[in-house]
């Protein structure tokens, strides 16, 4: 009996020690982490890329002079030849008269002024290219100036074929067919041509004329006759007024940095190209 209640005792207490041994074998818990509180300050983010510093401003080009002023037309204006009515449907609403001389209360437009001559400091040429439009079978504008080395672009708008012959003088630089919705023709200006004369076979009325200058300090008129060249150096000048069939006039003036500088021209129906 003695020996029996040993053995169990002896039992019981190997149990006891064994117990503890299994509950070692488990890894212990980890503690949990409190919960974040809204006042709690987050890490900062680190930019992907660091910030971009600000642009500076672009140069002005040339100086800050300012050439304005008038083109005047003394006389009578010239009667414009009529159009013949074109067949063509997309030519409807197009001028019945060409545009060679165009005048309004004693102004004259579509002349090109500009200064005569290189310009020291002058940039390059623009990247944008000077467009000219093909609208109701009329190129528009008619008259532009372009900067030597700077691109072309002529556009239809039309739905019509047109053609695009390039002349300076009588010679003929380029010439590409441009069928309605066709992609704009580009080309360069060459820096030797004087003007570039633009002219369609299909529809021969149809011209538009581009002088070509060293330097960006050139203006059209407008329909009252006036002008204006912006940011021009200061120094002294002259001025030249173009006009396709009534030739050039000129003028000396000085600009002043910042300020104003007045110019006029006058043609008559005497003068001649």
């Amino acid at each position: 009996m003695k020996s029996r209640s040993l053995s169990l005792a002896l039992l019981g207490a190997a149990g006891l020690m064994i117990l503890p041994a299994c509950k070692n074998d488990a890894p212990p818990a980890q503690p949990s982490a409190p919960p974040p509180t809204a006042s709690a300050k987050q890490p900062e983010q680190a930019p992907a890329t660091p910030p971009a510093a600000p642009a500076a401003p672009a140069a002005p080009v040339g100086g800050r002079g300012t050439v304005r002023g008038v083109v005047k037309f003394n006389g009578e204006a010239p009667a414009l030849a009529d159009i013949a009515p074109s067949a063509d449907p997309a030519c409807e609403g197009m001028a019945p008269k060409e545009q060679s001389v165009v005048v309004k209360d004693g102004k004259l437009a579509n002349v090109l002024v500009r200064v005569r001559g290189p310009v020291a400091g002058a940039s390059a040429a623009p990247a944008e290219p000077v467009v000219v439009d093909q609208q109701k079978c009329t190129y528009v504008p008619r008259v532009q100036g372009a900067v030597a080395g700077q691109a072309i672009m002529v556009k239809n708008s039309d739905g019509t074929m047109h053609n695009v012959r390039g002349l300076a003088g009588t010679k003929s630089l380029f010439n590409l067919a441009q069928p309605p919705s066709a992609p704009p023709v580009t080309k360069p200006v060459p820096g030797e041509v004087e003007v570039l004369n633009l002219k369609c076979d299909v529809h021969p009325w149809m011209r538009a004329f581009i002088p070509v200058s060293p330097h960006p300090y050139f203006a059209t008129t407008s329909a009252d006759g006036s002008f204006s060249l912006a940011n021009v150096p200061e120094g002294t000048y002259t001025l030249e007024a173009w006009h396709e069939s009534l030739g050039t006039k000129t003028a000396e003036i000085t600009v002043k940095d910042g300020a104003t500088a007045e110019a006029s021209f006058e043609f008559s129906a005497t003068d001649k190209g």
